[in-house]
């Protein structure tokens, strides 16, 4: 092979085989073809009609290519046949579609193995060939492509150096002779068009299957071109047809050339016949306009939602580029997930800004494209949402169906076959029944109804605002709504926490104001006062038990006898005999003496400083713990003799210990207190006496006896016992702690004079048994608290409860009653007079459709609106075009 040289450097070349290689990119046949019409479709051809069939020529099955554009000189058929040569512009501001130099090339080999171009311009007629059959055999080492150039000054002639071009021409291609040549330059202005330039492109050997047919079906329907469905394994089985679930633009190629172009300006002919062209982005339902704005561009994107009117099996985002289909259907979001949302909506966008690649069927998938598509599945599920918020506002239950989705496009727009601009229609006229050539004259708006009017004007994608998502509005006022229900339960929980908090306060200042008293008493009393207060007391048997008792080595008292610590007003409680209470006491080994008892009425002892003293502790601790109250009866006492000194009966007296401290005060009330509970259970008597007939408060489980209010101080007491007390045997407990301190205050007496020791451990157990007693009573009064706190918290939601069932009772009542009172609302404008009027104009104007249906076929009466001027409108251009062809008619003869 000859290496060409430019000043010595070798020059590149490329081989014949690059042509197979080349056409390789085009995956899809539909691909192919779509590059020989965007080289028509461009500014610099500026065709506005296409046509594409299927011929024979010299036994040769052909597909043929041709537009009616400007054509091509010997100069730009050349740069078509080579590659990589692409000086396109815009023009009038339509931006080419072709910007690699390779459509042509790629497209034709793809289909087939040869292609010759015949153009004609408004100067000469060139002929081309592209053949891979014509390099094979003359064993060319690089790409040869014959151009021929036909000159039209003095006729038709052809200049000598284009004579060996024209040789081979005439050999290699179906077309063997000359003026076969100048026969399909001619075929080029046909009487179907007025222009007197254009180009028509002719592929012979086309691709066929492993089977040997062809790869097109061009007997399924005469008017296409189909993909038979044995040559994708995809679409189904042999012989079976395809499912429904596959767009018909990908085995149909006049349903892809119908949204081949976001806005077409050119008419496409398949087979004969028209393709009917829409604007994708009108002929939705439900359409709704919504924007993305990338960083990386100082403008909006607009992009175009809506559902599919034809078939809501096929849906997805159409994706253009300078108004070139890239991607169609691809599904995204909420459409790749196993459900029904996204179903049958269609997106449209315009990406300018991607860069395709080069067999235009994808883009090239950089960051740019992966934040186009992800922002693209967010704006899709936005629109999802707020299309079902809208179905279902005044019933959040309802689910909604695709089938609901109205089925009729928002806007009706058709082209003129004259000036290809696009009209819109009025809502009342089906489109599908429109002729076949339409023209603006032919339109119901009297403002477009000449081609010399400028479009009308849609949308600005600019100027307008995104849809307005109601759905967001609500999402944001019931989070508005929820933050301020926390925010209200938040104040609400700190103020009853700061409620408690001030409770608790309060009780424990209130221990301590006690606690503090209490000490200044025991503090202030010396020694030797005590003593002697305890010398002038009873030596009475009940009194002894309690007087005589040697404090522990813990300084706590061992109780051997229990006394009523209640003081309390007898007007706030229920009050009993405690003579079964006494009885039960005794029982138990618990000393009591009555308030009469002779020997106390015998010698009432005079009240000493002390003893005065002692008697208001004693009330103190009555009225702030929550314990009884011991209270010892000086009534009727004799002032015992002086230690050392006989008494009445021989007897000596012996120095009494001072009284038991404030601590001891708690542990009596505590065993008291839990006396009473065992006797009452056992006599079933809700209050009892006991010692001095003072009312003693007790807990009662029985409902039908009405208490009054407790005091504040002994609130924790005036509670039902709680079951889960009774898992411990408290009685056996109880009884034989009062078993053992009656045992101990026994053999007390004998412990003392025969060994001290002996009764210093005898009082340690004694005050281990009350403070067990201590424990148990605590133990008894948490589980009441916590009881009555269920109890409480059950009862409030119960009350909760039947508030929400009223609430839900009153609202199916108003909902039924709203349902009986709906009825329909007739439309009233004015008085009666004018109703009337209304009434008989509308049925003169659906008189006059009537008559005008059988004149106006494409008129669809169920879609006109009778209150409108619509039909008159109709009416006068169906009369005014009969007035002209009445003028335009010849006279009678």
């Amino acid at each position: 092979m000859a290496v060409q040289k430019d000043r010595g450097v070798p020059l590149s070349t490329l081989s014949p085989k690059y042509l197979h290689t080349n056409s390789t990119s085009h995956t899809w046949p539909f691909s192919a073809i779509a590059e020989l019409i965007d080289n028509a479709c461009d500014p610099d051809v500026l065709a506005d009609s296409f046509w594409i069939d299927k011929t024979v020529v010299q036994g040769h099955e052909c597909l043929t290519f041709m537009d009616n554009g400007n054509g091509l000189d010997h100069e730009a058929m050349h740069k078509m046949l080579s590659f990589g040569y692409s000086d396109k512009v815009p023009v009038n501001g339509v931006e080419p579609i072709g910007m690699y130099g390779n459509g042509f090339k790629s497209g034709s080999m793809r289909l087939g193995r040869d292609a010759v171009v015949f153009s004609r311009s408004k100067k000469a007629s060139c002929v081309g060939m592209l053949s891979q059959s014509y390099l094979e055999e003359i064993g060319a080492q690089q790409i040869v492509v014959p151009i021929v150039c036909f000159e039209h000054a003095d006729g038709v002639y052809i200049l000598c150096r284009h004579r060996a071009s024209l040789q081979d021409i005439l050999r290699y291609s179906p077309f063997k002779t000359e003026a076969d040549l100048l026969t399909e330059i001619s075929a080029i202005t046909t009487t179907w068009t007025t222009s007197s330039s254009g180009t028509r492109i002719i592929i012979w050997n086309l691709r066929r299957t492993s089977s040997g047919s062809l790869e097109f079906d061009f007997n399924g329907d005469r008017y296409d071109i189909q993909i038979p469905s044995d040559v994708y394994e995809e679409f189904s089985q042999s012989g079976e047809t395809i499912p429904s679930h596959i767009p018909q633009s990908i085995y149909s190629l006049r349903a892809y050339c119908s949204i081949l172009y976001q806005k077409p300006r050119m008419h496409v002919m398949i087979r004969g016949h028209k393709v009917k062209t829409q604007l994708i982005a009108k002929s939705l339902a439900n359409c709704k306009t919504d924007h993305y704005k990338p960083n990386f561009l100082n403008k909006r994107i607009p992009i175009n939602f809506g559902y599919n009117t034809k078939s809501r099996e096929h849906y997805g985002i159409m994706m253009y580029h300078k108004n070139r289909l890239i991607k169609a259907y691809e599904r995204i979001g909420c459409q790749l997930k196993p459900n029904s949302k996204g179903v049958g909506v269609i997106g449209v966008i315009e990406c300018n800004y991607l860069e395709p690649m080069h067999n235009k069927q994808s883009f090239i998938e950089n960051d740019k494209y992966r934040k186009t598509m992800a922002s693209l599945a967010i704006k899709l599920d936005e629109y999802c949402n707020e299309i079902r918020y809208r179905l279902t506002k005044d019933d959040p239950a309802k689910t909604v169906e695709v089938d609901q989705i109205s089925k009729r496009p928002d806007q009706n727009w058709v082209m003129c076959d004259t000036c290809r601009k696009w009209r819109k229609l009025p809502d009342g006229i089906d489109c599908g029944r429109l002729p076949e050539t339409w023209h603006c004259q032919m339109n119901p708006d009297p403002q477009f109804r000449k081609c010399e009017m400028e479009e009308e004007v849609q949308d600005s994608d600019d100027d307008q605002p995104s849809y307005t998502k109601t759905y967001k509005l609500k999402e944001r006022e019931d989070k508005r709504k929820s933050r301020e229900k926390v925010e209200e339960d938040r104040k609400r929980w700190e103020n009853e926490r700061l409620a408690k908090l001030a409770r608790e306060n309060e009780v424990l200042y209130r221990k301590e104001r006690f606690l503090k008293r209490k000490l200044q008493e025991t503090v202030g009393s010396s020694p030797a006062r005590q003593w002697t207060d305890v010398d002038t007391e009873d030596p009475s048997p009940a009194k002894n038990a309690v007087s005589s008792n040697s404090p522990s080595a813990n300084g706590f008292p061992i109780i051997s006898c229990v006394y009523s610590m209640a003081d309390l007003t007898p007007s706030r409680k229920r009050k009993v005999s405690s003579e079964p209470q006494s009885a039960g006491l005794q029982q138990s080994g618990i000393q009591t003496t009555p308030a009469s008892s002779p020997a106390a009425d015998a010698h009432p002892p005079p009240k000493s400083e002390a003893s005065e003293s002692n008697d208001v502790g004693a009330h103190q601790v009555g009225s702030s713990s929550p314990g009884a109250k011991i209270k010892e009866e000086r009534k009727g006492e004799q002032k015992p003799a002086k230690s050392g000194e006989p008494r009445e009966g021989g007897e000596t007296s012996t120095p009494t210990p001072p009284p038991p401290p404030a601590a001891s005060a708690a542990t009596t009330e505590r065993a008291t207190q839990f006396c009473r509970r065992l006797v009452k259970e056992e006599s079933n008597g809700p209050a009892l006496k006991i010692l001095n007939q003072e009312p003693l408060y007790i807990d009662s489980d029985d409902d039908n006896v009405k208490c009054e209010e407790p005091p504040a101080n002994l609130t924790h007491r005036w509670s039902q016992t709680d079951a889960a007390w009774l898992d411990k045997d408290y009685k056996s407990l109880y009884r034989a702690a009062v078993d053992k301190m009656a045992q101990l205050a026994t053999g007390r007496a004998h412990l003392s004079e025969d060994d001290p020791d002996k009764a210093a451990l005898g009082r340690e157990a004694a005050t281990d048994v009350a403070w067990r007693v201590d424990e148990l009573v605590r133990e008894l009064d948490q589980r009441t608290e916590e009881r009555n706190r269920l109890r409480f918290q059950l009862k409030n939601a119960e009350v909760e409860k039947n508030s929400l069932s009223r609430q839900c009772e009153e609202l199916r009542t108003r909902l039924r009653q709203e349902e009986e009172q709906k009825a329909p609302v007739l439309p009233r404008n004015g008085n009666s007079g004018d109703s009337d009027h209304l009434s008989r104009l509308i049925e003169l104007r659906y008189n006059v459709g009537r008559l005008l249906v059988n004149l106006v076929p494409y008129l669809d009466l169920a879609q006109v609106n009778y209150e409108c001027e619509v039909m008159d409108e109709i009416l006068e251009q169906y009369l005014t075009c009969n007035d002209a062809s009445k003028l335009n008619a010849p006279a009678p003869k």
